[in-house]
């Protein structure tokens, strides 16, 4: 008998509760964890696409791009996260997300 890992459970979970943004979202963080980039991305793009978007999802989403060197797509991400986070009424996510933006002027700009 094998264990089962954090990401089948949440996989479990997220097939009895298909839209449940928590259990998308910790399931994408378990993805990056295994080094499946893509599958996480992939997972953050469905949160950001929902109505109304989950703004945490575009912040992990930068960061993630951003370790991958695609620092383009991440401020591309970032901007829009910002934008939602400021439709949303969440000044703290918009500041964090602007700062890490801001961080991201002098990378990748060679």
């Amino acid at each position: 008998m094998t264990a089962t890992t954090r990401r089948e459970k949440f996989e479990a979970m997220l097939a009895a509760e298909p839209g449940d943004q928590f259990l998308r979202y910790a399931l994408a963080m378990e993805y990056e964890k295994e080094g499946q980039h893509e599958r996480s991305l992939d997972f953050l793009r469905g949160l950001m696409a929902d109505d109304p978007p989950h703004v945490p999802s575009f912040f992990m989403a930068g960061q993630h791009l951003t370790r991958q060197d695609r620092i383009d797509e991440a401020r591309d991400v970032l901007r829009s996260g910002i934008e939602q986070a400021r439709r949303q009424g969440n000044a703290h996510a918009a500041g964090e997300m602007s700062e890490f933006l801001a961080g991201l002027g002098s990378l990748g700009e060679n």
